[in-house]
């Protein structure tokens, strides 16, 4: 059995997909299942067991012997949200729960970090783990992504084979429920359906003209094939960033995303909200010669032709993968 904790969310349930195409039905799956909204994720999927979150732990003690497996992916994600109690319960008290019995019963983990952990980037952006206890985030959610990071690498005991990912800005399909916290591409599909253009924030650094601020942008199929990959690889333990190396602006983003719909770019600029201003990230590109030096060797998705599959094949359908 292979274990997927966040299952029905965005990515988990997008790494669910990815892992029964490869022909691996035999999952249980994680969450919090009182949120119907994201019942939709997991429509058509093969499993074999859904279990809460808060029953998962005592779950392991009793199943450890037929788990293989485990992507920790679940997680809180709101960069928006500053109750630093909900992070510390959910990002880093759970996380090391599920990492002690992954030591304790001798499983492999691979576990959701988040390029949130770099804050302004003045440290770089490379995932040297020296680096992460210098890292200064700009929220809760990155410095509880942060803190379970230090955590891991200071442990004595450790899974015979870990990873970490740090995410960079991920967008695909399965993400119809995250409102607020969807991607820019998610909620210029549908600014650009209801009136025709696309909002972008003006930039509020004088470095950056407005929409030309940079992230590195990743389509979820390539974060799950590095996640399929890792399962197999199995060697080389550590924090590993996940984006595609490439910086790219919000114009591009939005530029892609009409092409994708054959319609001529109608972008607007507007003021960036003014609980996110002084926490915003104008710069983000994941340096990813450490993963490609233990011998992952695809290609990522250009942004361009990430956006052209999302919107073609998922948004304007509104079908999930």
């Amino acid at each position: 059995m292979i274990v997927v904790t966040g299952a029905a969310g965005f990515i988990g349930s997008c790494l669910v997909a990815k892992l029964n195409e490869e022909g691996f039905n035999d999952l249980i799956l994680v969450d919090d299942f009182s949120h119907t909204e994201k019942d939709k994720n997991l429509s058509g999927k093969k499993f074999t067991a859904k279990v809460e979150r808060k029953d998962f732990v005592n779950w392991l003690d009793n199943n450890h012997r037929l788990t293989q497996f485990i992507f920790h992916i679940g997680a809180r994600t709101d960069t928006t949200e500053f109750n630093k109690q909900i992070f510390d319960e959910l990002n880093v008290s759970y996380s090391q729960a599920v990492w002690m019995k992954c030591v304790e019963y001798g499983l492999p983990l691979v576990y959701a970090s988040s390029a949130a952990t770099y804050g302004n980037g003045e440290f770089g952006y490379k995932d040297d783990h020296e680096l992460s206890f210098k890292l200064k985030p700009l929220n809760p959610y990155g410095e509880s992504k942060n803190e379970f990071d230090k955590w891991a690498l200071t442990q004595e005991k450790k899974p015979y084979f870990w990873a970490g990912l740090k995410f960079f800005n991920v967008y695909g399909p399965n993400e119809y429920h995250k409102a607020r916290m969807a991607s820019v591409i998610f909620h210029g599909y549908n600014q650009s359906v209801g009136t025709g253009k696309i909002k972008l924030f003006k930039s509020h650094n004088p470095q950056y003209k407005d929409g030309w601020q940079l992230r590195d942008f990743i389509y979820v199929k390539d974060l799950v094939n590095v996640c399929y990959f890792l399962m197999h690889h199995r060697k080389n333990s550590g924090i590993y960033n996940l984006g595609t190396g490439k910086a790219r602006s919000f114009y591009d983003l939005a530029s892609a995303t009409f092409k994708a719909q054959q319609k001529v770019p109608n972008i607007e600029f507007v003021d960036m909200p003014a609980d996110i201003r002084d926490k915003y990230q104008y710069f983000t590109e994941a340096d990813m010669s450490k993963l490609k030096s233990i011998g992952y060797s695809k290609d990522f998705y250009s942004l361009e032709d990430g956006v052209e599959d999302y919107v073609k094949n998922y948004l304007v359908t509104g079908k999930v993968w």
